[in-house]
This record gives C-alpha cells, structure tokens and sequence, in this order.
C-alpha cells in the first residue's frame, strides 16, 4: 500500500513515530501541503491521511487507485464525502481521542478568565508585589466557580465530561435540550435540561460543544447574546462558526457580557481583521484543546487501527452514509 499524510506536523510534530503505520504501507509524511499541490501528491496512493488540508470533489475525481482516507480528527468536514463515496472510497475519523484533554482545556479558560492568572504573573515580575505596600493585592475581580451556572450546548461525550468537572467545582449544570428532561450520569448530581434561551438567561459560564451543522451556525449571535448576563462569559472549543464573530466582538467592546474564551474562529489561520483577536476581554487561544502529547499519541494509535482495520476488509470509524 503506498500512504501519504498530507499534513502530520500538527499531530506529530516530532514527539511521536510514524512507525507503525510504516508496517502497513510505503509512508511519505508531508509536514503541511499546499491547496496547488494535493492532488498531485495523492496522484498514486491507496492510501491518504489528512487532519485539515481539503479534499473535495474536484481534487477527488480521477483518482481511480485511491480507497481510503482517514481523517486525522473527529470532524471530516474537510473531506467532500459524499464524492468519495461515489468513488468507493471509505472515509474514516477518530471519534473519542480527545474528550478529556478539551474538557481540562475548558476549565484553563474559565479558571483564566475567573483569576486572570496570567496578567498577575506578568505583574509580579515587572516588580509590582516588591513595590506594594501590602502582602497581596489582585488587578481584576477575583470569581469563585461554587454556586455559578454552567449552560452547556452540546451534550456529546465532550459536554457530558465538562459537565462531571463543573460539578466537582460546586457549579450547577444546565443542557440546552428538551425541556422539563433531567440527565443523570454515574456519579454526578442531576443536570437540567432547558431550552436554548433559558440556559442564556440563566448562566454565569455558557460553553459550546455542538457539531457545526446548518442548523447551528451562527447560532450564538446578537439576538441570542442580548439574552445573556452583562456578568456572562462565553466559551467556544467546538466550531468558529457557531458564533457570528462580529457580534460577539460587538459585545464585549460594549460591555454587554463580561468576556469570552474562544480556542477556535471561523477561518484558521485568522485574517489580520478577525474582530475576535483584540476584542475587550477576550482569551483567544490557536485550537489547542485537542493537542495534549497524551490526546496525539490516542489519535495515533486510533489512525493507525482505523487503517489496518480497512486493510483487513472490516473498517471501522466510517463516516460514509449508509
């Protein structure tokens, strides 16, 4: 079998081998590929690994050897699917690497945002303590998580694990969802189930972890903000594209929620004018949640088993419609 990872340097950036998947296959592992260079580094291979360089139906259409493309992530969005499967061509993804690794990430961004932890340590070292005439001092308002509201959108494994933390922290938990449902997770007190706009009404904290789909981009925009706490902070390590970017920038220069903590914009790279990166009181972080050596080194050995699995004739992890 003759492989190609089109862009490994973000799942290995020399941490981890290659190793492995080298015992099924002729590897050749790009670190990045450019958009004018994927077909033709594609042109002969079984076999193709990709995290986030595209491969739509125009790069796919020719390409009578290729059978199998592995996505090196949960969302595969970045493939047109539905070509490859026109083509015969199996499309795998890795579902579960990085639960917990996000939700940690979650709690790095409230925790930030709470203590503003960063800022107190950049003062301490230009000799701020030194010159103080106190043995303490704080330069933001200091926020206990015991006894807040966390609304979270999106009530996948993600959700649910964020949840278990919340509740270890004291915090009460909110689903959008159906109205008047009561969740229960082993070991966990209940959470509420409530409409969208309830949760916005009624959080201190609201986190994101719903799949971009028609439905939900967009959905987190001016009309829904206006329904939040002045008190509220937003945190999104799901998709950019479920906020409109404009508006919630809008809001925090306006003072209408109190900050946002966002490790993931609509177009990534940004734009030098995303409105998001120098908002008031905005943590913007370069889609890291997911990148723990720990996480990495899960979605290697998953990437792996999902191509010896499609080698034995028994894939596992398709994402093909049925």
């Amino acid at each position: 079998m003759h492989i190609v990872v089109l862009d490994g340097f973000t799942l290995n950036p020399g941490d981890l081998s290659w190793e492995e998947l080298e015992r099924l296959g002729t590897v050749n592992v790009y670190d990045r590929t450019p958009p004018e260079l994927v077909k033709e580094r594609i042109q002969e291979s079984d076999i193709v690994l990709t995290n986030k360089t595209p491969l739509s139906k125009e790069v796919l259409t020719g390409l009578n050897r290729l059978k199998y493309i592995g996505v090196l992530a949960t969302g595969y969005n970045v493939v047109d699917v539905k070509a490859a499967s026109s083509q015969g061509i199996v499309v795998t993804n890795i579902p579960t690497y990085g639960t917990d690794s996000v939700a940690q990430f979650v709690f790095a961004l409230i925790l930030e945002l709470c203590h503003k932890i960063g800022m107190h340590r950049d003062s301490v070292r230009a000799g701020d303590w030194e010159e103080s005439p106190d043995f303490c001092y704080t330069l933001s308002r200091q926020i206990a998580l015991a006894g807040k509201t966390l609304g979270i959108v999106g009530y996948g494994r993600i959700g649910k694990q964020v949840s278990r933390l919340a509740q270890v922290f004291g915090m009460r938990v909110m689903v959008a969802g159906r109205e008047g449902r009561a969740v229960s997770e082993a070991g966990a007190e209940f959470v509420e189930r409530v409409p969208l706009e309830d949760l916005l009404v009624a959080s201190d904290f609201v986190s994101l972890h719903c799949p971009l789909t028609p439905e939900t981009e967009g959905l987190i925009n001016a009309e829904k903000i206006a329904l939040m706490k002045p008190s509220a902070f937003l945190i999104n390590t799901s998709r950019g594209g479920l906020l409109v970017e404009q508006h919630v920038a809008n809001a925090l220069n306006e003072g209408h929620i109190a900050g946002a903590a966002l490790d993931v914009l609509s177009s990534e790279p940004p734009s030098k004018d995303n409105p998001l990166v120098f908002a008031r009181n905005c943590i913007v972080t370069p889609h890291m949640a997911w990148a723990t050596f720990e996480a990495r080194s899960r979605l290697m050995d998953i990437a792996v088993g999902n191509v010896a699995a499609f080698l034995q004739g028994k894939p596992i992890h398709s994402v093909n419609p049925a």
